[in-house]
């Protein structure tokens, strides 16, 4: 039986918002932020600093209110250590240090009013921690304004905040989308940060735009309800953005069921100015991030040698401790399959090998679950999986070989195929030869340590051996030789099992 790992102390981020006050709990400081609780209250704190210059006194109110049962929650959950953050609308609030000063007395703990530079390099890191490696500029839209840095993969640049958040542009414009039209243009016409853009990634981030993709994916059809990672071209998402304009002006945005009532109005904005950035920063996808400052502010917190682990690799290793039956095994899979991929002269990237290693760390997570439905539900649990650096295609190829390592390889056994077809034929072949490769592995050793070491893979012209050392030639048996005669097949050999 395993020994229930000491629990490190939780953390808490509480972020009061321009439009939503939110709070956070992770399980721990690492790497892979795992959240226990998330929750937020839509108090739109910024729906007229713009134009009053102050936070509005039912919005006081109401955030008050939620922070009382934030720290409340905070107790009841004991969490370790709490960090509290604010953004554009309490920094540009004329009564704003006074609301700070109520909202510090209640939660117990300092606010650090983020200024518009490091509002930016928060969000920066947030997708540097949660999308692997990333290229391109990325906009954190809030409520009171927006946040637009450059990233290359853990490098971020200087960042520019502007007055263009959903409340704030609601609040300037008084409503009026032709004012709200000229004001964006005006504010996205000559932005440096943005002329780096093309032919890169924008990398969106903020409760309205990950509306904006909830609409989209729902709209489309697409299989995953993943939002983080969800990736569209710019073209599409131009067209998007100007569809969502027209719904708006046909006053049928209330008729989007998915998205809280109390965001819905903001939409057009957000749509908004997400079409005016692809004109102008002429990027080639938008990817959408659920990763933005509240992981930006931890990721920071970590020690270098922390964070320059990868966060897939991190998650892949926490599942695996907590759900395989041996988390060593795993490890051993992975040298396994490393020894299989040089005989075979398998051609991987560096993303094709680490996609092979997170498989490895998940193949052996469903032995819970009953045998006719381990491939199924692992195929959930893996594509719909709340964790990071790693791309839509990349679920998609993970799930479906820890899909085949349960499921088999037969014709009848194939999975969804709009998983399938998340990823190129090439991709899900290799998919298959992994889930072949594990099929040999978990047969061998019953998930056991110690057993894939004892075992050697040589080539020999067409033909592919499976040498086990003396010690371990008792558990060769004619099942092991058929499984092993499958996976040599689809790498063009034939296979035998050789006893040293």
């Amino acid at each position: 039986m395993k020994r229930p790992r000491k629990r490190a102390p939780s953390v808490a981020v509480i972020d009061i918002g321009s439009n939503s006050v939110r709070l956070v709990v992770y399980e721990s400081m690492a790497r892979s932020l795992v959240t226990i609780f998330n929750e937020k209250a839509l108090c739109g704190l910024g729906r007229e600093v713009q134009t009053t210059g102050l936070l509005a006194p039912d919005a006081v109110a109401k955030a008050l209110t939620s922070l009382r049962r934030f720290r409340a929650l905070c107790r009841v959950m004991k969490v370790g250590r709490v960090h509290a953050i604010a953004t554009a609308a309490c920094r540009d609030a004329t009564n704003g240090p006074d609301f700070i000063a109520k909202a510090e007395s209640i939660c117990g703990v300092p606010i650090e009013i983020l200024s518009g530079p490091r509002e930016a390099k928060l969000s920066a890191l947030g997708v540097v921690s949660g999308i692997h490696k990333p290229d391109g500029i990325v906009g954190d839209l809030g409520g009171g304004s927006l946040e637009l840095i450059d990233v290359r993969g853990n490098r971020v640049h200087s960042g520019v905040t502007l007055p263009l958040g959903s409340l704030a542009l609601q609040d300037l414009s008084h409503k009026s989308l032709k004012r709200a039209e000229r004001i964006v243009k005006t504010e996205l016409s000559d932005v440096a940060q943005l002329k780096a853009g093309g032919g890169r990634a924008f990398y969106a981030v903020g409760g309205t735009w990950r509306a904006l993709a909830r609409i989209h994916i729902v709209q489309s059809g697409y299989p995953l309800r993943v939002m983080h990672g969800y990736s569209i071209s710019a073209p599409q998402a131009l067209d998007f953005a100007r569809r969502l304009r027209r719904l708006a002006s046909a006053n049928m945005l209330a008729n989007i069921e998915v998205v809280a009532d109390a965001r819905r109005p903001l939409l057009t904005y957000a749509a908004l100015v997400l079409e005016y950035i692809i004109r102008v920063a002429k990027p080639k996808t938008i990817v959408f991030s659920t990763f933005g400052v509240r992981e930006g502010l931890l990721y920071e917190m970590l020690p270098q040698n922390e964070r320059s682990k990868d966060g897939l690799i991190c998650a892949a290793q926490e599942l695996n401790e907590l759900l395989s039956r041996s988390a060593r095994h795993a490890e051993e899979l992975i040298e396994w399959t490393d020894r299989l991929a040089r005989v075979v002269k398998l051609r991987e990237t560096d993303e094709d090998r680490r996609l092979r290693h997170a498989a490895c760390l998940l193949s052996d997570i469903g032995w819970r679950v009953h045998p006719d439905y381990r491939g199924e539900q692992t195929l959930n649990l893996i594509t719909n999986g709340n964790f990071g650096c790693i791309s839509h295609q990349g679920r998609a190829f993970v799930a479906l070989s820890v899909f085949y390592r349960y499921a088999g390889l037969g014709e009848q056994n194939e999975p969804p195929a709009i998983i399938r077809e998340l990823v190129p034929p090439a991709m899900v072949e290799r998919a298959r030869l992994l889930g072949a490769a594990f099929r040999v592995a978990h047969l061998i050793s019953a998930a056991r340590p110690g057993v894939l070491p004892a075992t050697h893979f040589r080539s020999q012209g067409r033909k592919l051996m499976l040498v086990f050392e003396h010690r371990m030639v008792d558990l060769v048996a004619d099942r092991v030789g058929s499984r092993f005669k499958q996976l040599a097949r689809l790498v063009g050999r034939s296979g035998s099992i050789v006893r040293r």
